[in-house]
C-alpha cells in the first residue's frame, strides 16, 4: 500500500499520516513513513526525539552523495542506486522507517536538477520496487511527485477540516492531482465536532469522503508534549477509516 496525504498546513495531516504509519507498523507490516513537506514534523509526530531529528539530513541537502551518484554539470545520471541511501539515511525503530525528503527545487538552475533527479529515484525506489508500506507526508502543492511517480501512489487521501481554506486548498490539490494522473483521490475530514461541519465537507466537496476523525482534545494537547502519544480512540478510528481506503484504492 503506497499513501499520499495531503492538505493545507494545520488542518492535521502530518498527524494523521503518523498514525497511519503507526497503525501499519503495529499490524506487522515494514513501514517507510516519508517527510515530503519541506516544513517536516513527521519525525517528531512519530516519536523521535529530538537529538534524532538534529542528526538527520534531509536527502536533499545530501551534497557529496548526489555528486557521487548523479553528477554535476550538463550531463548527470536520472537513474542512479538509491535502495542503500535508503537505508542509511534513514531512522528506524520496530517495523518503521522514517525519511527526510527536504523541498525540491525551483526551476531555471542547471545546478539544481541533481538534487530532484535523486529525489525522484527515491520515490521511484520506494514506489515501485518495495513490497512495503509506503506513507508520504505531502506538502500542500505535492511537488514531489511527477507523472512517473505519481503513477506508484495506489491512493492520495486529502485532509480537510471545516472551513473555506481548506476545502479551497483541497480543490486546488484534487486539480493537481488529476492532472498528474492520480485515480484514486478521496476526503478524509478531520477536526469535526458536529453533524453541520460534516455537512460543509460534503456539500462542498463532490469527491468521496473516506471518512471523518471527531475533534480531539488529546490530539490537539500533543502540542505541548516532548513525545507524540496518540489515544487509543484515534488510531481505532483511523483504523476502522483505512480499512475502506484499502478496499477503495484495490477497487
Amino acid at each position: 500500500m503506497k499513501l499520499a496525504i495531503s492538505g493545507k498546513g494545520g488542518v492535521g495531516k502530518t498527524t494523521v499520516a503518523a498514525g497511519l504509519a503507526l497503525l501499519y507498523a503495529s499490524k506487522g507490516y515494514r513501514v517507510w513513513a516519508i517527510d515530503a513537506d519541506p516544513d517536516a514534523n513527521l519525525g517528531w509526530a512519530l516519536g523521535y526525539s529530538d537529538e534524532e531529528l538534529a542528526k538527520q539530513i534531509p536527502l536533499v541537502n545530501l551534497k557529496e552523495e548526489i555528486e557521487a551518484r548523479i553528477g554535476r554539470g550538463p550531463f548527470f545520471s536520472i537513474n542512479p542506486r538509491v535502495d542503500d541511501l535508503l537505508e542509511k539515511n534513514s531512522l528506524e525503530k520496530e517495523n518503521m522507517n522514517y525519511i527526510k525528503m527536504g523541498g525540491v527545487k525551483e526551476g531555471g538552475s542547471s545546478c539544481y536538477c541533481p538534487e530532484n533527479a535523486l529525489l525522484r529515484a527515491v520515490l521511484s525506489n520506494l514506489l515501485f520496487d518495495r513490497q512495503d508500506v509506503v506513507i508520504m507526508d505531502m506538502a500542500a502543492g505535492i511537488e514531489h511527485l511527477t507523472r512517473g511517480t505519481a503513477r506508484g501512489v495506489d491512493a492520495m487521501f486529502i485532509v480537510v477540516e471545516p472551513g473555506r481554506t481548506s476545502i479551497n486548498t483541497a480543490r486546488t490539490i484534487i486539480e493537481l492531482a488529476k492532472d498528474l494522473g492520480l485515480e484514486k483521490v478521496g476526503i478524509l475530514g478531520n477536526k469535526v465536532r458536529s453533524p453541520r461541519e460534516k455537512e460543509l465537507i460534503e456539500s462542498s466537496l463532490q469527491e468521496i469522503v473516506w471518512g471523518y476523525l471527531p475533534y480531539a482534545e488529546e490530539i490537539q494537547e500533543m502540542g505541548f508534549k516532548p513525545v507524540a502519544c496518540y489515544p487509543k480512540t484515534f488510531l481505532e478510528v483511523l483504523g476502522e477509516i483505512s480499512q475502506e481506503w484499502d478496499l477503495a484504492a484495490k477497487g
